[in-house]
């Protein structure tokens, strides 16, 4: 294994170095560093320095700062934690005590919240929630022992300054053998860059939130339709969604045209590489470490074999692609037997932009490059409604009215959503539950958007609460979504992962049955840029939520919004009910598909009082933030 990069600093590590970082931190020293540092730093091998847990404590030193330094082929204003992007890799064993000094040396507030890790409340590193946050000048200590090991990371919970590079990963070896096996071992932290002060980019999305989307259709789109007939269903299909105050290209809120999507802290153009003999395992540990992507992950020509997800090991499940939410965390292992090198590709879910690096068997080699794949649309689908029901021959959707519903001659021009009442549908004798979707290619319907060849089945209808005006709409048709493919990859030819394909490998389910269940709508107004829970943003709630200490119990989540939302809760781990009895995986961040529901299995075994977030940070810092309190 190799072993010339150098490692966080220790108790037990050399000293010498421990100075080094603390007096080169001064003025004037910082350029020295930054050419010494990447080094070891963006290489992002990890090392497994010890064979198992020792008697030591594992003492890190960590400094955040703000300055400017070279990044995505720029010069840009960062916050970097020990003049790195991301901070250093940090390993840890399970089984010991870890010790992290963290200095702020900035002007502002700040702290580090470690991602996975269970641990004693007052050290999540949540200002307000957990501590008062890192004051200017001063240090935090952390001191927490590691009950767990896999793949984790760490970030600033503080404003919004993960977006500007206050984050790293972290590995936790097992204290027993690892399951997992493999030759080599590399970290791959994904993220997203602009150069643009982020409290500017959070101001354009409260003005505007599409401020960024560079997708919307347009006249020029309109006239490229090859017929009269298809621009006029075009014509049709764009007011429906505008008077819904909707677009189906609202896949992400921040894309390409601001960020740059770094690998290892490299743009594609640096080629992060990672090396490796012919025929030797290669355990790539995937973290997406954005503020506010998602990724589609793969590398052409190696089939991966998913071994953990959020830090904790899965069966083995082959896949050639996976999406990867914002705070996720996979684990794969590949095999390249060539020798020639591979793209690891990892595609914005919106199609504009990428991160990219190279496995590769010698330094500077490349392989091609995929071309970025036709942005996807959302469908009705992600709107939480069913057109199946409407079933006849010759149905055009585009000029359906749905105030004539179930009288035939729909005229969807007419339509108006935003001033629906779905709750009321119901009541109108309208079934979706019943809906065909096998009747609906006949005749001239217009399909644009209606592409539900990849749902899931409706689990549930939605109540009359619509969550007062800080939603914009409900779910109406909540749908299991736990076995489809993400967002824009319904139809490519090769194996994609899902949720479903996900089973724990240790024996070690809790089989209490849940005393009680609890649920939660994630709610939001794009238009006004307002997100939260159940319509109330976090600074509107009278109190935390209640789980007692000890408890089973299950916390429901529906989605009513359109976009994906990755829901992170603190201290304790969410399991995941995709089918799979007492192998449903445990996960600290899960992916809330539009209009759709999942429910967790909790265990309620830490008590005090832990952050419960949509982990999209413009969202979280709108309001889609809860406190969980466990007493």
């Amino acid at each position: 294994m190799k072993k010339s990069n150098i490692q966080p600093v220790r108790s037990h590590a050399s000293g010498s170095r421990r100075h080094f970082l603390q007096a080169a931190a001064g003025a004037g020293a910082i350029s020295l560093l930054d050419a010494i540092v990447p080094v070891w730093a963006r290489s992002m091998s990890v090392l497994r320095e010890q064979s198992g847990p020792g008697d030591d404590l594992l003492e890190f030193d960590l400094a955040i700062r703000a300055h400017r330094m070279d990044i995505a082929g720029g010069k840009g204003n960062v916050m970097s934690i020990n003049n790195t992007i991301p901070g250093p890799l940090l390993e840890w064993y399970e089984g010991q005590d870890v010790v992290l000094n963290v200095r702020n040396e900035m002007d502002v507030d700040t702290s580090i919240h470690w991602h996975g890790i269970l641990l004693p409340f007052e050290m999540d590193g949540v200002p307000g929630v957990t501590f008062r946050g890192i004051k200017p000048g001063t240090t935090f200590q952390y001191r927490f022992p590691l009950k767990q090991s896999g793949t984790y990371w760490y970030h600033s919970h503080s404003q919004l300054q993960e977006q500007s590079g206050v984050y790293g990963a972290l590995v936790v070896h097992p204290k027993g053998p690892d399951p997992v096996v493999y030759d080599r071992d590399y970290v791959v932290m994904l993220s997203d860059w602009t150069f643009e002060d982020p409290h500017d980019v959070l101001a354009k999305l409260k003005k505007m939130g599409d401020y960024y989307n560079y997708q919307q259709v347009t006249v020029a789109d309109i006239l490229d339709e090859p017929t009269s007939e298809a621009r006029s269903n075009a014509i049709r299909t764009k007011l429906a969604w505008d008077r819904m105050r909707m677009m189906p290209s609202d896949i992400a809120d921040v894309g390409g045209t601001t960020y740059s999507y770094l690998m290892n802290g490299l743009h594609p153009a640096g080629n992060w590489t990672g090396l490796f003999k012919p025929g030797e395992r290669v355990r790539l540990r995937f973290i997406n470490g954005s503020a506010m992507s998602f990724f589609n992950v793969r590398i052409p020509g190696l089939e991966m074999r998913v071994v953990a997800t959020d830090g904790q090991n899965v069966q083995p499940v082959m896949t050639d692609e996976f999406q990867i939410g914002t705070a996720e965390t996979y684990d794969v292992v590949v095999e390249p037997r060539e020798d020639r090198a591979y793209t690891v590709m990892a595609e914005s879910i919106d199609r504009s932009g990428f991160a990219a690096g190279t496995l590769a068997p010698r330094d500077g080699m490349r392989a091609p490059i995929p071309p970025l794949r036709k942005p996807p649309k959302l469908t009705m689908v992600d709107m939480g409604m069913d057109h199946g029901a409407m079933q006849g021959g010759g149905m055009d959707h585009s000029g359906m009215n749905h105030g004539d519903m179930g009288s035939g001659g729909m005229d969807h021009s007419g339509m108006d959503h935003s001033g629906m009442n779905h709750g009321d549908m119901s009541s109108d004798g309208m079934d979706h539950s019943g809906m065909n979707h096998g009747d609906m290619g006949s005749g001239d319907m217009d399909h644009a958007g209606h592409d539900m060849g990849n749902a899931g089945p409706v689990v549930a209808r939605h109540g009359p609460d619509h969550h007062g005006a800080g939603n914009a709409g409900v779910a109406d048709l909540q749908r299991d979504r736990l076995g489809e493919r993400g967002t824009g990859l319904e139809n490519v030819p090769h194996r994609v992962l899902v949720y479903r394909d996900l089973k724990r490998l240790d024996d070690d389910f809790d089989d209490r049955p849940p005393g009680r269940e609890i649920e939660l709508h994630l709610t939001g107004h794009m238009e006004r840029y307002m997100w939260s829970f159940d319509g109330e943003q976090f600074h509107e709630v009278d109190g935390p939520i209640e789980f007692n200490y000890g408890e089973r119990l299950r916390l429901t989540l529906v989605n009513d919004t359109m976009m994906n939302h990755p829901i992170h809760l603190h201290g304790m781990w969410m399991e995941m009910e995709n089918g799979h009895g007492r192998e449903i995986p445990r996960k600290h961040t899960i992916n809330v598909m539009p209009a759709s529901r999942v429910s967790a299995l909790i265990t309620a075994d830490a008590p005090g009082r832990w952050a419960f977030h949509c982990h999209l940070l413009y969202h979280m810092e709108m309001g889609m933030f809860r406190v969980v309190r466990v007493s």
